[in-house]
């Protein structure tokens, strides 16, 4: 039960290695089980940018026209050439606005199919509440990871992509343009005559070698720098909205000075990771900036002896500098977009980090040499625990060897001592804790229900809260009155179709009386309560108790709750006492429940036989 995922490293991940299990995650989507007409704007991407280099070349050659034509004062050929310009450029627009706008649909498509496989990954068998016992590197900061590393991770390996076949197209073709214009070079070297081909096809791949080893040499600490800076700014972010999440206590306590120290510790973790990749940014542009400064008349340098001996016009050097300068883009690609790869191998590195994490869950469920926490669902007959183990995600046991069945319509109250695993047992039962070993056979989960201490109400509307798990839509307005007026909250009866942060408005205890009212629309055949009535009055919680055997008399009910006055809903009372090497569920009372006067004690005495 000790196993625990291997910490990934930004240096194992953020190179060819992460390429390939990004594309392994995340290439499926241009198979044929991928997001509908992905395939088709990938294939439409590509025509576009082939078409831009086409027009690129014919702008190489328009160069040499319209500045021959300068050269010889021919003010009619000038005109021909202004207009061929006009073609030419109205043509480079529209491809170029096109390219743009199915580029973005294809990231956005490729976006939303991963963020959906994440997510789902993230959900599955309640493995984001999983991950929050589990500390390894990848499982913090999960909802960041999804929202930011995502967007980053699929947007910029299209523009990659898009990028990369440019470069690879813009070389081949220039290149054999630069080739046939450059001519050859002669020079007289240790006495000796020495000519040289395509001449400037060397000068260009020399230069743009230079640039990139260099660049790469400056460049690749700064994606260990992205990475920190990327965790600093999710751990501020988590923290400004644990703050806003809590702020009812802070508010209470005053504990706004310790926040302010806690925030400001946390922005200038930020701040120094932030100067730190401005610090290797700032190396790296020295060199880029000067690259791209000298890159501007390098080849016009290189090519002027041709010009100046008469081999080539004006216009043919104006062609030469165009065709070196396309072969020296091409081949600086990697110079030009060395701290946009670098942030785009720390998003793929996180996401990968939380794809493993989510995957080592499995891993963590139990020791290899150990039987496992084998959880079945039976035909609702009992609920049996059968010699379960359950422990924490780091091994440690806190139930040790429990064994007990619940039958329907049975209450079972489950006590003990503080730390003793109550609640745990009650996860372990729902099937959200994964460790531990022994067998649990459950009745149907459609006939299960859970109600926590405080009740998760979504976002969105009254008549949501009211409905979840299911629909808005799936009970009609008479029924969830009903159900409000049963639980003393008829006087938000008018307000269900109000939007509104309904966890801020009600207080804990009208929290749980809409968790009652839930459960009055849901009629589960089994409730599991834990804590469910710690914010109600004595009078309240009795109220609710009342109601809910009242209307749901056959339901089993297993309760955790501290309060005096609970036996009174429940045939029997299962204690964890501590033990050492974990605690210990034994039978402490059994005892016909005490009789509940008036109408509906009559009703519940008349259904019971």
């Amino acid at each position: 039960m000790n196993g625990s995922p291997e910490p990934t490293s930004s240096d194992s991940v953020a190179g060819p290695r992460a390429v390939r299990r990004f594309l392994r995650l995340a290439g499926p989507v241009f198979g044929p089980a991928g997001a509908p007409g992905v395939r088709l704007m990938a294939a439409g991407l590509l025509g576009l940018t082939a078409l831009q280099i086409v027009l690129q070349v014919r702008f190489n050659v328009w160069n040499r026209d319209f500045f021959d034509a300068l050269e010889a004062r021919n003010h009619a050929a000038f005109l021909a050439q202004m207009g061929v310009f006009a073609l030419l450029a109205g043509g480079s627009m529209a491809v170029m606005i096109y390219q743009l706008y199915v580029k973005q649909l294809l990231q956005l498509a490729w976006r939303q199919w991963l963020t959906d496989r994440m997510v789902a990954a993230w959900l599955k068998d309640a493995r984001h509440y999983q991950l929050t016992y589990v500390l390894d590197e990848g499982a913090e900061n999960p909802d960041q990871r999804i929202a930011e590393d995502v967007r980053l991770a699929t947007e910029l390996a299209v523009e990659f992509a898009v990028g990369m076949l440019n470069a690879v197209l813009m070389f081949v073709i220039f290149i054999g343009v630069l080739w046939t214009l450059s001519g050859t070079l002669r020079f007289v070297l240790a006495g000796h005559a020495v000519a040289l081909p395509g001449y400037m096809v060397w000068a260009a791949l020399a230069y743009a070698a230079l640039g990139s080893g260099a660049t790469w040499l400056l460049g690749r600490s700064l994606v260990g720098l992205n990475m920190r800076r990327t965790g600093a700014e999710a751990d501020f972010r988590f923290a400004l909205t644990r703050l806003r999440e809590n702020s009812e206590s802070v508010a209470l306590i005053r504990g706004e000075a310790d926040e302010a120290r806690g925030l400001a510790t946390g922005f200038r973790r930020v701040a120094e990771a932030v100067k730190a990749v401005m610090r290797g940014q700032r190396r790296l542009m020295w060199l880029t900036s000067g690259y791209g400064m000298f890159g501007m008349v390098f080849p016009t340098l290189i090519a002027s002896p041709q010009y100046f001996s008469g081999a080539v016009t004006l216009g043919g050097l104006m062609q030469i500098a165009g065709a070196f300068q396309q072969v020296q883009i091409a081949l600086s690609w990697v110079v030009d977009n060395m701290g946009r790869i670098a942030e785009w191998q720390s998003s793929v590195a996180r996401l990968l980090a939380l794809h493993d994490a989510i995957g080592a869950l499995d891993d963590l469920v139990a020791d290899a040499d150990e039987p496992t926490l084998t959880i079945t669902e039976g035909d609702g007959s009992v609920l049996a625990l059968r010699h379960i183990k359950i422990a924490y995600s780091d091994g440690s046991i806190v139930i040790n060897d429990a064994s007990a069945e619940i039958l329907p319509g049975e209450g079972v109250l489950i006590s003990g001592d503080s730390g003793t695993g109550k609640s745990t047992l009650i996860r372990t039962i729902a099937g959200v804790w994964p460790w531990g070993r022994g067998e649990i056979v459950l009745p149907p989960r459609a006939t299960m229900m859970f109600m926590p201490q405080r009740p998760y109400l979504p976002l969105g509307t009254l008549r949501g809260a009211l409905s979840y798990p299911a629909a808005p839509v799936a009970f009609d307005d008479a029924a969830l009155q009903a159900a409000l007026a049963a639980t003393g909250l008829e006087q938000f009866a008018p307000r269900l179709d109000e939007d509104a942060r309904w966890d801020k408005l009600l207080s804990l205890a009208e929290q749980q009386r809409l968790a009652f009212a839930r459960l009055l629309l849901h009629r589960p055949a089994w409730v599991f309560m834990d804590e469910a009535t710690s914010g109600l009055s004595d009078e309240d919680q009795a109220l609710m108790m009342d109601r809910f055997r009242a209307e749901l008399p056959t339901a089993a009910l297993v309760s955790i709750g501290t309060r005096p006055g609970l036996e009174r809903w429940h045939e029997r009372t299962l204690n964890l006492s501590s033990a050492a090497g974990g605690a210990r569920l034994e039978l402490r009372r059994r005892a016909a429940p005490p009789p509940v006067p008036g109408v509906v004690g009559r009703l519940l005495r008349a259904l019971r036989g």
